[in-house]
């Protein structure tokens, strides 16, 4: 198995960070957390590319001055909110290597404004692709978010490698094939790049193969398929079942029956955990392959 040819990548919390809103609260004398509070409940229409970004942005002002915050200071307030954020440089650092070994997109939660945004911050030259929830018309967790990005970006799930720092993204992106990892800090997106084979000197763990992924070999199907759903309840993915005739063999009577793995429970390559696939192997008189 290949070490994947998309890394697709969230943006906030993985490649971009924010300042609190605290010190912005207490400039323009709001309770701390109010913009938190107020601007979330308000941001689905503009996250899923119903209306634009000023119009959410001009709503939140909006409400802020119907719950009692004086007009100009409510106005002062989602001006200075509205801001880019800055780059997480080790992160960028990591992508940059790994941008030369494939092809780097950002999928993010976002309004139309992102574009505006990832040029101020230079983040423009440094991926290949951008694909917002805006854009999509849904946005994560949903598993459509993910088809509808692999679409435009042609791409298979298969070959994409996708990291987020929430976990839920991660486990939804798992479901429609594709090799997600949470990655909350620099540290655990360092060890999903490097263990599939992204960066230079090598990996952090037993991983056989480039991308870490195994075949366990089964000779019946519901054999396999007994297996892919042990698999599954224990979190690993993707799961999938496939025919595989033997090689130089054209009876279909000569086929085994593969699960195709690529991530374990612990986010981990399949290929760190290969002693135990081995074991599962053995209990169906199967085996483990690249």
């Amino acid at each position: 198995m290949s070490a994947p040819s998309l890394l697709l990548l969230d943006l906030d919390g993985v490649l971009r960070r924010f300042g609190p809103d605290a010190p912005l609260e207490d400039r323009f004398g709001l309770p701390r957390g109010t913009l938190a509070r107020v601007s979330h409940p308000l941001s689905r229409p503009a996250v899923v590319g119903e209306v634009t970004d000023e119009r959410w942005r001009a709503t939140v002002r909006d409400q802020l001055v119907r719950d009692g915050v004086p007009a100009d200071r409510a106005e002062g307030a989602v001006a200075a909110w509205t801001r880019a954020g800055e780059v997480i440089p080790e992160a960028l650092e990591l992508v940059r290597r790994a941008r030369e070994r494939c092809r780097v997109a950002l999928l993010s939660n976002a309004t139309d404004r992102l574009p505006r945004d990832l040029a101020e911050l230079g983040l423009d030259r440094e991926v290949d692709a951008v694909v917002t929830s805006a854009r999509l018309g849904v946005a994560k967790p949903s598993p459509e978010a993910f088809r509808r990005a692999l679409r435009v970006l042609q791409h298979s799930a298969s070959g994409t490698l996708f990291c987020d720092d929430r976990a839920e993204n991660a486990a939804a992106a798992r479901t429609v094939g594709i090799d997600a990892v949470h990655t909350p800090d620099l540290p655990a997106l360092h060890r999903a790049l490097s263990s599939r084979g992204l960066l230079d000197g090598g990996t952090t763990g037993p991983v056989d193969g480039p991308g870490g992924a195994l075949l366990v070999v089964l000779h019946d199907r519901g054999d396999a398929e007994e297996a892919a759903r042990e698999l599954a309840d224990a979190g690993w993915s993707p799961c999938a079942v496939h025919r595989d005739l033997l090689a130089g063999e054209d009876d279909a009577e000569d086929a085994d029956w593969v699960v195709e793995l690529v991530t374990g429970p612990d986010d981990q390559p399949a290929a760190a955990h290969r002693g135990l696939l081995e074991e599962l192997a053995a209990r169906y008189d199967g085996f483990v392959t690249d």
